[in-house]
């Protein structure tokens, strides 16, 4: 490395500044390659023309602009296999190795008009060593990010399932036992309208069992709704929730603030998740808190989105394992955990419960500063 950075001294100041502006430049796979590719042909009087290849992670094929080569093929996959430079059979350029440690992680392919000056051929080794590490860290972003783009592609086909699932059972629920309930409504309507007077007591059973299925038809509709509410996938997650909040009826007050703000929308699965954990955490309120009152707070931070569902209920210990599970705190966890984030929940007796879900958003999701 002393050699390489003493070799691009003796070409003078200007270089060095060139190449100081490119290795501290923020790119990534691919653009880092090109960058290094236009040095070294604006560094080099005999090079026309510069490609970078970068070997995968797999070892098995080097990456540039154009088609792959795959290893131990042609001069720059010799090269890449070997790890050692390989003139050109024209005689007008040469691969050359970058290495990093033993490893050989990248050639530059360079060409001329001409026969490659030696001089330019030691400038094009030393920028390579120099350039080694920074291709190296670049090819280890692009790694983490592949393997977080993957996370990310898991988790929406994850949620797109469990979607799926209750978008059919829906859809089957309102098709097949809404429908038959319905016929039985009617039926029964007619049955107490045939039914003579001087039969008192018939009548009266007749009226408790239409009763029976019109509650049964109004929780059937209840559950279609909560399996897939249309809202979500027309309005987005901030009308969503305040659905949620009409939905409770008289007997919870709740309150939706949504802060923040996004440039993009949240991907679909994200909302779905996040209403998912609302829905239940309002539901536990209701059901087993015996609140009066519920805040529920959509945050979109810098980096993430935050979910805070607070309630004024009876509040519980959480140190006992089983009133975590009996709060549903696991399918919450589970959805979100599923999407890179997590969920807390605080309470004491006498004090109320509050559920709050983190889960973190690709910054190019949001909006700049100042906009």
């Amino acid at each position: 490395m002393t050699a390489a950075l003493g070799l691009l001294a003796d070409r003078g100041s200007d270089l060095l500044v060139r190449v100081i502006a490119v290795a501290c430049s923020d790119r990534t796979l691919p653009e880092m390659a090109q960058e290094i590719a236009g040095l070294v042909v604006r560094s080099a009087e005999s090079v026309t023309f510069c490609d970078v290849y970068v070997l995968d992670d797999e070892g098995r094929r080097l990456e540039s602009g154009g088609p792959p080569v795959p290893l131990g093929t042609g001069d720059v996959g010799w090269v890449a296999a070997h790890g050692r430079p390989r003139p050109h059979a024209d005689g007008r350029g040469l691969a050359i190795p970058v290495h990093r440690g033993n490893a050989t992680i990248a050639v530059l392919d360079v060409r001329s008009a001409r026969r490659v000056a030696p001089a330019d051929v030691m400038l094009v080794e030393a920028l390579g060593e120099l350039f080694g590490p920074v291709l190296c860290s670049c090819r280890r972003l692009r790694t983490a990010q592949d393997r977080e783009h993957a996370a990310e592609r898991f988790a929406e086909r994850a949620v797109e399932a469990q979607e799926a699932e209750r978008t059919r059972l829906s859809r089957d629920i309102h098709d097949g036992i809404a429908q038959r309930l319905a016929s039985v409504g009617f039926h029964l309507s007619a049955a107490e309208a045939a039914l003579p007077e001087h039969h008192p007591d018939a009548r009266e059973q007749l009226k408790l069992a239409r009763h029976q299925c019109d509650l049964a038809g109004a929780e059937t509709r209840a559950a279609i709704g909560g399996l897939r509410p249309p809202v979500l996938d027309d309005l987005g997650l901030p009308a969503a929730l305040a659905g949620l909040a009409r939905d409770t009826g008289a007997s919870l007050d709740v309150t939706v603030t949504v802060t923040g703000e996004l440039d993009a929308e949240l991907p679909d699965h994200v909302q779905t998740a996040l209403y998912r954990i609302a829905q239940e955490a309002v539901a536990n309120a209701l059901r087993h808190a015996a609140a009066t009152c519920v805040d529920l707070l959509l945050d979109n931070e810098r980096d993430r989105v935050r979910l805070r569902v607070a309630d004024d209920g009876r509040g519980f210990s959480v140190q006992q394992p089983r009133a975590l599970d009996s709060y549903g705190l696991r399918g919450m966890a589970e959805r979100a955990e599923l999407l890179g984030g997590r969920v807390s929940v605080t309470s004491r007796p006498g004090v109320g419960t509050t559920v709050e879900a983190v889960v973190p958003v690709p910054a190019s999701r949001f909006a700049p500063p100042g906009t």
